[in-house]
């Protein structure tokens, strides 16, 4: 009978350690991808152009055919987050990696943006609010 424990204890064991490496790769998923602004100033306008790079934070390396499911562009870094503004996606990036939108910046002032994502093969959603500046 103790055999038999032992063996029970040395698959639950195994079956764990096999488990583990698994467990970790989805743990670590959209965790390991950021966005991050081109440019923290943009001019003050209409139709200003707000890029951002969708980066693999352990190897640096800009993402490019993410899905970006979701944006808002408000301004609640000067205390109005209901100010919000529309914002369009630019097609036809000339960067691998790098996103650019248009929307228009009416208000000189702190601005946030934030973002949705998915980045193929990935679990779970890749989502950041970045601080941007609109200069006149």
């Amino acid at each position: 009978m103790a055999i038999w424990r032992m063996s029970a204890r040395s698959a639950v064991l195994a079956a764990a350690m096999a488990l583990t490496p698994v467990a970790g790769a989805l743990a670590a998923g959209a965790q390991d991808y950021e966005f991050r602004l081109v440019t923290a100033e943009v001019r003050q306008g209409a139709g200003a152009v707000l890029a951002v790079r969708l980066v693999h934070k352990p190897s640096g390396r800009a993402v490019p055919d993410a899905v970006i499911y979701a944006t808002r562009l408000d301004m609640s870094p000067e205390s109005m987050p209901t100010m919000t503004m529309p914002v369009t996606p630019v097609p036809g990036a000339d960067e691998p990696g790098v996103y650019r939108f248009r929307a228009d910046l009416v208000m000189a002032g702190g601005w946030a943006l934030t973002l949705a994502a998915k980045v193929q093969g990935e679990e779970g959603t890749v989502q950041n609010r970045l601080v941007l500046r609109a200069v006149q």
